[in-house]
């Protein structure tokens, strides 16, 4: 394995997987020489050629989190992130009394898988156990139960994200939704 061959064959991926992390174009040309310098450092690491991806991607990962961490200790306090959180726990209290009638249009199955895991404190390898379904079943069962939750959702209010995936607004669409 040679450190030009696998960069020509994964620095696209890795740019690409950079830009949805870092949303400073500056940023992701450091990180991705930074993840070079430490991908031709420790080669000699990696075992087998198919745990290369695998093995770059955790690298690029890393130093994800340490460009995170290293920004965390550098930049003062933020102002405007307090507003955004009071914001945020504002958007989380209006929408709360909706999140019950939702679950329980919902189908049985789906609406207690729900309840128990989003809403309780079962996590969700306890439910597995307790319900006698294999981790990765329950897995599948919660992510389609999230987008059904999410359709019923959406079906009554438009939601703009940000680039986090967190709900920053929402506009109810018109008085098609009973729910709340």
């Amino acid at each position: 394995m040679n450190i030009e061959h696998i960069w020509q064959e994964y620095k696209y991926q890795l740019e690409r997987f950079l830009q949805r992390k870092v949303s400073n174009p500056s940023d992701v040309e450091e990180l991705l020489q930074e993840i070079l310098l430490k991908t031709h450092q420790q080669l000699g690491t990696v075992n087998q050629a198919n745990s290369l991806k695998s093995w770059l991607f955790a690298i690029a990962n890393n130093t994800i989190i340490d460009f995170y961490r290293k920004q965390k200790h550098l930049e003062p306090f933020d102002e405007e992130m307090t507003v955004f959180n009071e914001s945020a726990t504002d958007l989380k209290k209006a929408l709360a009394p909706c999140l019950s009638p939702f679950i329980n249009a919902l189908d049985e199955q789906s609406s207690q898988l729900l309840r128990d895991i989003e809403l309780g404190d079962s996590s969700q390898k306890d439910y597995a156990e307790n319900h006698n379904i294999a981790y990765s079943t329950l897995k599948s069962r919660l992510q389609r139960s999230r987008g059904e939750l999410k359709k019923l959702f959406e079906q009554c209010c438009t939601f703009e994200l940000d680039k986090h995936g967190n709900i920053v607004e929402f506009i109810e669409k018109s008085n098609n939704c009973n729910k709340c």
